[in-house]
């Protein structure tokens, strides 16, 4: 890092750091009114970072935990490849390959240097998850891929624009390799208005303080935040804490478990996860490169320690992480890898609730874990295509001193789910139907959250069959209880074809759907913490009320 920190007024160091941590929240703003998708416009998708020149975390927006976590390596690797002293004012790069620095395909980085007074100062850093690019099936997360050539169109770190002129041979590639591509090539852009938008910010700041000054205020507040980072984990105490939970399965071997298992050992100041005790990894795309358990790793040690602290890439400096390779969470190319969302979950899941044994009253139960989702695609009764998605959560886990909240997004995962207008405006479909899961939270003296039922309808408007890619979890193995409290429903989903018939899904599938058929689905809930018995009799009468359980 140029420039120093000596001297440095820390009102104004404090003053900078919600400057960068503004900044990065105006381009996360800028993505979502930019973007041309659903999945961005109404399910927030998408996320944006501030890096310094050296690629670490400068400031992170209020976004997706496993995009601000797998940005890390993309910006390492982009810098590897283009290092700063060949940047120019204006070059735009691409990644989204997971064996070359990415997560899974459909989630693309848009990187470009931000330039002050003629030199790079810091990078702009932005990823969507994309309505489709390429592969197998409509969406690109075929559950059923076995390798990823299946999954889509993919990038290593490539430059696009070079000072400000895009490489259209380029354009024209990325254009024929998927679906929808005005869809993609206009999320693209948001992307580069988001990096854009950061990119002036962060001049106007340099300017203001001065360009050295300015680095030396970006160092004082990464040392600062490990140095806050290292203070709380030593709060924590030491040993070596496990826990154990397991994915339904891969989406080829239907009745095969796949066991996570996380040894999280926490020293002096610094936190090491050892998975060495997960399984090998799988043929069908749960595999997990090292970028998503390094997102796990930073959103848990996020989670336990001050929320006060400076959010950027020194909290992230005291974990280290143990990832056997030809594991589940280090696979060898080509193992497919587009669902590793719920793989990333469970790892995040399973650290928790290792450092829920040394921290009891600050982890809260096991949460559903589970981002159902939905890929639809076929072409409505003209013949436009139409390709669309939905995110579905379930409940998160009781706490020692209150309930879990329902339906809603845990464990690295920050979307929503679409809404009925949003859904029926992109595709022929209908939603039936729509509400919280009776029964669904875990009981304990404190209730697991509720999981979601929601009924979508194939409408007659649809030409030909529609395409379901369907990526689910928690269909085999519940959310567990913490302190005596119970276990969460597990989650269902089933296909109704017009004619009656009712074929349960064993949490993946891809399939088609024909007018008249209905897809329901019924996400899981939270587990509950303590004895279902001590639960307070006007909690019980109000959860009754509210239809929150059955009568018994």
């Amino acid at each position: 890092m140029t420039g120093t920190s000596e001297g440095i007024d820390p009102i104004t160091l404090e003053v900078v750091r919600n400057k960068l941590d503004t900044i990065a929240q105006e381009m996360e703003i800028t993505l979502f009114k930019s973007s041309c998708s659903p999945i961005v416009k109404e399910g927030l998708d998408a996320s944006a970072s501030l890096f310094t020149l050296e690629g670490v975390t400068l400031a992170q927006a209020c976004a997706v935990p496993i995009h601000l976590g797998t940005l890390i390596p993309a910006v390492k690797e982009m810098l590897r490849k283009f290092p700063p002293q060949s940047m120019q004012d204006g070059d735009i790069y691409l990644l989204n390959d997971p064996y070359h620095g990415g997560t899974h395909l459909p989630d693309v980085a848009v990187m470009m240097p931000v330039f002050h007074g003629g030199r790079p100062i810091a990078l702009a850093a932005t990823m969507t998850h994309h309505q489709d690019v390429g592969g197998m099936s409509a969406g690109s997360v075929p559950t059923n891929a076995t390798e990823i050539h299946q999954e889509g169109l993919r990038l290593p770190v490539v430059r696009w624009a070079r000072a400000g002129q895009f490489d259209e041979t380029l354009t024209e590639l990325l254009r024929l390799n998927v679906r929808m591509p005005d869809l993609f090539l206009g999320d693209l852009h948001a992307q580069i208005a988001a990096a854009k938008i950061g990119a002036i910010r962060l001049n106007d700041l340099a300017t203001k303080y001065g360009g050295n000054a300015a680095l030396a205020m970006f160092g004082a507040l990464i040392d600062r935040a490990e140095e806050m980072t290292r203070a709380a984990i030593r709060r924590i105490p030491q040993g070596t804490y496990r826990f154990v939970d397991w994915l339904d399965n891969d989406g080829i071997d239907l009745d095969q478990r796949i066991r996570i298992e996380v040894a999280a050992t926490v020293g002096d100041g610094e936190i090491h996860f050892d998975l060495t005790g997960t399984g090998p990894q799988v043929r069908g795309p749960v595999n997990c490169v090292p970028s998503g358990s390094l997102a796990a790793a930073c959103f848990a040690v996020r989670a336990v320690t001050d929320p006060a602290i400076p959010n950027n890439g020194g909290c992230f400096r005291a974990i280290s992480l143990t990832l056997p390779e030809g594991s589940l969470v280090n696979p060898q190319e080509p193992a497919p890898v587009n669902a590793r969302t719920a793989t990333i979950k469970r790892i995040t899941g399973c650290m928790l609730s290792a450092l829920a044994q040394a921290l009891p009253d600050k982890v809260p139960a096991p949460a559903a874990g589970q981002l159902l989702v939905l890929a639809f695609g076929g072409a409505w009764e003209d013949g436009r295509p139409f390709v669309t998605a939905e995110l579905i959560a379930g409940g998160s886990g009781a706490g020692s001193d209150r309930d879990g909240v329902d339906a809603i997004e845990t464990d690295a995962t920050n979307c929503m789910n679409l809404s009925a207008e949003a859904m029926e405006m992109e595709a022929p479909i209908r939603i039936t139907r729509m509400a919280l899961r009776t029964d669904s939270g875990g009981g304990g003296t404190f209730r697991g959250g509720l999981g979601l039922i929601k009924e979508f309808e194939i409408l007659d408007k649809v030409k030909g069959p529609v395409s379901l890619s369907h990526r689910g979890e928690r269909h085999f193995v519940a959310a567990s209880g913490l302190a005596g409290g119970e276990s969460g429903a597990k989650a269902h989903s089933e296909i109704i074809r017009g004619d009656g018939r009712r074929e349960v899904i064993s949490s993946k599938i891809v399939t088609d759907l024909k007018a008249g058929d209905r897809l329901l689905v019924e996400t899981a809930g939270g587990g509950g913490w303590g004895p279902q018995l001590e639960r307070a009799a006007d909690a019980v009468a109000l959860d009754d009320a509210n239809g929150k359980v059955s009568q018994p």
